[in-house]
């Protein structure tokens, strides 16, 4: 059973064909990267706009990769939500021309749910079982969430962040320092190159929930040490860098980074990692986790892996490989699949709602 999965939430246009919910035929991702790196973050209306240019080749062309044609489909699913109400749109527009126009059932997936079933994709693929109740943690640039999963794909939200995305942390302190966007890439491979504890960052205390997580704060931290060590020089100079050069090698980034900042990145990384770990930790702890899922674009970053491979934890640790980990369409028809063997579908008022809850 070959689902065409369609997402377009943020700055990713992305299609893909899986099959049975496990194997993957195909699966195209058109970036926006240079669209919207000059800005040192996502435009929504440009987003939008680029979504638009693309969504038609994209189709195409994973429904040419997987040998497909529109006939062969059990079902289109598409992301509803969360995201970007406008780059939504398109995508569940274009799902809908495309349900009604060959009478495919249409299915709407939750974003967060999508990047949960990267990693039990994989794992049903390889046939590893995965032991509940889980723990997931969904970390990217616009979510930063805990939830426990059951068996049967039923979610509670444990906990989530009351201001900044773990991701949205990494890019302002990267465009804050004069990085590229998106920021996480960089800051993950200079990280090693310094000394994590260089810097003390104090950790968040959360009223209420202690689950929760809160990144402004660090972020804040980060910029009254910029403000106190007078780095404007070298910071002009690394935007003279990106201006001469889009896309910086490790070497030249090197060049223009003295080594207090690479300390500074070191031990800021490490502080996001210690809270993302250590309240994951916690959730697990609660609800007396068997399995910790981590996905989410934070998961493509080598530190967290390491350090959650190094951390010991009594469970299993699921990651899911760095090109499922990022917004693709594949998890979006992965998650698809459960839904479409219960014979549920969504009729034509499936509306884009950005800020759509998991539950």
């Amino acid at each position: 059973m070959r689902i065409l999965g369609i997402e377009t939430s943020c700055d990713e246009t992305a299609a893909a064909v899986v099959e049975d919910g496990t194997t993957i035929l195909s699966s195209v991702v058109a970036s926006q990267l240079d669209t919207h790196g000059k800005y040192g973050g996502v435009v929504p209306e440009l987003a939008s706009r680029e979504h638009l240019r693309a969504i038609v080749p994209v189709v195409r062309e994973a429904l040419d990769s997987a040998k497909t044609c529109l006939g062969d489909l059990a079902a289109i699913a598409v992301t509803a939500g969360p995201g970007l109400a406008g780059a939504l749109l398109v995508g569940i527009t274009y799902a809908k021309a495309l349900s009604f126009a060959r009478g495919i059932p249409l299915i709407g997936i939750n974003h967060i749910e999508g990047h949960i079933h990267a990693v039990l994709l994989e794992a049903t693929r390889e046939g590893r079982a995965i032991a509940y109740p889980a723990v997931a943690l969904v970390a990217s640039g616009g979510h930063t969430h805990l939830f426990e999963v059951r068996e049967g794909f039923a979610y509670r939200l444990l906990g989530k962040t009351r201001d900044d995305a773990a991701g949205e942390a990494y890019d302002k302190v990267a465009k804050l320092l004069g990085f590229s966007y998106p920021g996480g890439p960089v800051i993950d491979r200079l990280a090693p190159l310094g000394n994590p504890h260089a810097v003390r960052f104090t950790p968040a205390r959360m009223k209420g929930n202690p689950l929760d997580f809160s990144f402004s704060g660090l972020k804040t931290a980060v910029l009254r040490w910029v403000e106190g060590h007078d780095l404007a020089g070298e910071i002009e100079r690394r935007r003279e860098l990106l201006r001469s050069t889009p896309r910086p090698s490790v070497a030249q980034w090197m060049a223009v980074t003295p080594r207090r900042t690479l300390d500074l990145l070191a031990s800021f990384q490490r502080t996001v990692i210690d809270e993302l770990l250590r309240r994951a930790a916690a959730a697990a702890e609660k609800i007396g986790a068997e399995t910790l899922i981590v996905s989410g674009g934070v998961a493509s970053n080598s530190g967290l892996r390491a350090a959650a491979a190094e951390a010991g934890l009594p469970y299993a640790v699921l990651f899911p490989s760095p090109d499922l980990a990022t917004d693709n369409a594949a998890m979006i028809a992965a998650a698809a699949f459960p839904r479409l063997m219960r014979r549920e579908r969504d009729d034509f008022s499936l509306a884009a709602q950005a800020n759509l809850p998991l539950a």
